[in-house]
């Protein structure tokens, strides 16, 4: 049933770092912002929180991080607790028109009018397509860090982990304490290339420590500099890795789990329904919504956390504050001076793009992928496929999706899009900023058709 909007709102989407900042400062101002979120309990995906009962410490879930997130926990609930936010856990925002957000929640449908919208809907894997990626067995690395932060299940029995980023190092590390069985972590990023970026990560020198201190515990396992071939694989799941090292020499590595990831791709299905701008930015290899220092991205609409631009739970508490001091600002209520977390925010940024730098995007290896190679695989599209469509519909996102659908399907160009671009621009030969970015279509995500019919 569908309950109508009947006041206008302040509304928060997303329970994460960024998410629980923002409504701090909105609560300690005098307003009770509403809040949707996802999970069934807040944290986000970088801080989720177990099931009731779960046995592991939050030592073991979170590492040294466990402090942070057990501070934000507790800070969240305490709102609750007061009343001093409305809450809406287990809740998926689906559209927006007209300064009305519809989201489907436990109840149905409800309706949420708003005058000031706060995203801060995070980060989701950014994959590449291998042959054999679409097999029952490939997961995408945060999917493998959900099922062990969740329930602690390693998914796999011998566990082959391949991609970039400090999301791959984490993960491994994750899963080795936890006891699970890896047995090769590949990272296409070369050796090179990390050192040579180091001196921009010097600019968060703790983290940069600890992120050495984890790789050095991966040992041997671990690999960089790799080409990865493809994942030998049957209807029972994968059955090996191919890879070729840094010298040349191939490899054939025997699992039956793969976890895939080059860091992470901004959340920005909301953003683009809300009718925000985006820009290309090279260095991310994604497009990312503009939007001024404090988040604001346009009239009513700002943007926290990864959502933005992908800084981690650090940056996304800072930009949560700066999107919540905006709010304030603009409705004409006092709000704190913001230029600490401004200095702190040109930090984390400076960090950022030396990451992206050391474990960059892996255009050659994505635009070499062979025709036969499942790109989309909610809508069974491949690379050659994909390939000939350009032929008739030129070098234009939307147009090949209109041809060939890629991207029609239940994520809606999430996992496809980067890299059906870079084949895009590879075979017509124009810079992929120009491929353009698929537009949003509502609903944000796959619903119950009946959950979003009206009683008459």
């Amino acid at each position: 049933m569908t309950m109508a909007a009947e006041r206008k709102a302040t509304v928060i989407v997303g329970a994460g770092p960024a998410g629980i900042r923002a409504a701090e400062l909105l609560a300690a101002a005098g307003i009770r912002p509403v809040v949707i979120d996802e999970g069934l309990k807040a944290g986000g995906q970088v801080y989720r929180r177990p099931p009731q009962g779960f046995g592991r410490p939050a030592e073991q879930l979170y590492g040294s991080e466990a402090g942070k997130a057990l501070a934000l926990h507790a800070l969240f609930d305490r709102l609750v607790a007061r009343g001093e936010v409305e809450y809406y856990p287990q809740s998926s925002a689906m559209a927006l028109a007209d300064n009305v957000l519809q989201v489907l929640t436990p109840a149905g449908r409800r309706e949420f009018a708003y005058d000031r919208l706060i995203l801060a809907t995070g980060a989701t894997d950014r994959l590449v397509p291998l042959p054999g990626w679409q097999a029952p067995g490939v997961y995408s690395l945060g999917a493998m860090q959900i099922a062990l932060k969740a329930q602690g299940v390693a998914l796999g029995r011998r566990i082959v982990l391949a991609g970039s980023g400090p999301l791959l190092t984490l993960v491994a590390a994750q899963l080795l304490k936890a006891g699970a069985n890896v047995v090769a972590i590949l990272d296409t990023a070369s050796l090179r290339n990390q050192i040579l970026a180091l001196p921009g990560m010097m600019a968060r020198p703790a983290l940069v420590l600890r992120g050495l201190a984890m790789r050095l515990k991966l040992g041997r396992l671990y690999r960089a500099g790799v080409t990865l071939t493809d994942i030998v694989s049957d209807e029972s799941g994968p059955g090996a890795v191919r890879w070729r090292d840094a010298g040349g020499c191939d490899h054939h590595t025997e699992c039956d789990a793969v976890g895939i990831g080059w860091h992470l791709r901004a959340e920005t299905q909301l953003a683009g329904l809300a009718q925000c701008s985006f820009d290309y930015g090279p260095g991310w290899a994604q497009w990312l919504p503009r939007a001024d220092r404090m988040g604001r991205c346009m009239e009513g609409v700002y943007l926290a956390g990864d959502s933005l631009r992908i800084l981690g739970a650090d940056g996304a508490e800072v930009a949560g504050r700066l999107a919540a001091s905006a709010c304030l600002a603009d409705i004409g209520l006092p709000f704190p001076d913001p230029a600490r977390d401004l200095r702190l925010m040109a930090r984390y940024e400076r960090f950022a793009r030396a990451v992206a730098s050391a474990f960059p995007w892996p255009v050659d290896m994505i635009r070499s992928t062979p025709d036969e190679t499942m790109v989309c695989r909610c809508e069974g599209i491949s690379a050659g496929d994909l390939r000939r469509s350009v032929d008739y519909a030129g070098g234009e996102a939307n147009r090949v999706k209109s041809m060939v659908r890629v991207g029609m399907g239940r994520c809606q160009g999430r996992f496809c899009q980067l890299a059906g671009a870079e084949l895009i621009s590879a075979h017509v030969g124009i810079p992929v900023c120009d491929v353009g970015r698929l537009r949003e279509q509502a609903p944000a995500r796959p619903l119950p058709v009946g959950s979003w019919i009206s009683e008459a």
